[in-house]
């Protein structure tokens, strides 16, 4: 079967899940957790990423993140391999260490963001890792532990999580262990890891009992955590975004065309678009480039990294760059 393609955007919730392989560990030691969050920590800096909830188990993790000004597979593809390569050298070993791709679920914010905080943060509980809630407040290797204030990890985000528990700190900490306590008893929640309305409704054969008594609008997604109309609506802009870039395609527009337009913009030649350099006007024109490759063609960053020589990071500074051109001075890739 084909995998499906990712669903994102600017300020989209997902759930992130990362498995080993075989359900092999990922984590050996505490050193290795710390290299994975010090480089999850400058990532979510460098691509605006907001994190509100993680756990890290031996032989997978959980995160709860919300999309910023790079696409989450920028971020995604730069913590794992970057891990990945640190875990093997330190082990001397070769190969995959991951469970085919990362899980990625889009998320209704307004109805799961509080359930999923909780799920996310009981995780070391229902593994056995902590013996209890208050094993649980001291786990440094868990966002709940931020939360409780019994440890510091600057990039997670707790004002947001508090502002839906509370006026007040101290209000907000005890409503949200008081939210978390009732959720101990639950156990694993499978409605939480995808599926649109089918977990949440109880699988096929609920959803099957509602279309029958004419319900057929049902709409629902593994890739997306929410109601029909969340799970109709995401997959509306996902076929949008599809859609102007097959018409541009169908036109007739690639890498190359896009680089003769923007020499076109800038009246320079397409080589010097490719060129080294920081003169003003290349380094615009290639930020433009990127803009238009990346959010028009659906171009991936690392492409368009090998194309003009530079680093994934480069290429999405140069998106956002190029987009403030764009709006900046009305420049269109399609005249």
């Amino acid at each position: 079967m084909p995998r499906t393609a990712r669903l994102d955007g600017p300020g989209v919730l997902h759930h992130i899940i990362i498995r080993g392989i075989e359900r092999r560990s990922i984590f050996r030691d505490d050193q290795d957790r710390k290299d994975l969050l010090d480089r999850l920590g400058r990532l979510l800096e460098e691509t605006k990423t907001t994190c509100y909830a993680w756990s890290l188990l031996p032989n997978h993790a959980h995160f709860l993140f919300r999309t910023g000004s790079l696409p989450l597979a920028t971020l995604m593809m730069r913590l794992l391999t970057g891990y990945v390569g640190y875990f093997n050298r330190r082990y001397n070993r070769h190969g995959h260490l991951l469970q085919n791709r990362y899980k990625s679920i889009v998320c209704q914010e307004e109805v799961y963001l509080k359930e999923l905080v909780r799920y996310i943060h009981l995780n070391p509980l229902r593994a056995g890792i902590v013996p209890d809630l208050e094993g649980l407040n001291h786990y440094r290797y868990c966002g709940h532990s931020v939360l409780m204030g019994q440890t510091k990890v600057p990039w997670q985000d707790v004002a947001f999580i508090f502002h839906s528990f509370g006026k007040s700190v101290r209000r907000a900490r005890r409503e949200y262990l008081s939210y978390v306590e009732s959720g101990v008893a639950q156990g694993r929640r499978q409605d939480l890891i995808g599926g649109g309305l089918i977990r949440s409704l109880g699988g096929w054969a609920e959803v099957k009992k509602l279309r029958g008594k004419g319900q057929d609008h049902i709409k629902s997604d593994e890739r997306i955590l929410g109601g029909s109309d969340f799970v109709d609506s995401v997959l509306g802009m996902a076929n949008e975004r599809c859609k102007r870039e097959c018409e541009l395609r169908r036109r007739g527009y690639d890498m190359l065309r896009v680089s003769e337009r923007v020499a076109e913009v800038y009246q320079i030649k397409v080589k010097d678009i490719f060129a080294k350099g920081r003169q003003q006007e290349r380094v615009n024109a290639r930020s433009l480039f990127c803009f238009w490759s990346a959010r028009g063609l659906g171009i991936p960053l690392a492409e368009l990294a090998r194309k003009l020589g530079m680093s994934i990071p480069g290429v999405g500074y140069a998106v956002r760059r190029g987009e403030s051109i764009c709006i900046a001075n009305d420049f269109h890739l399609v005249n």
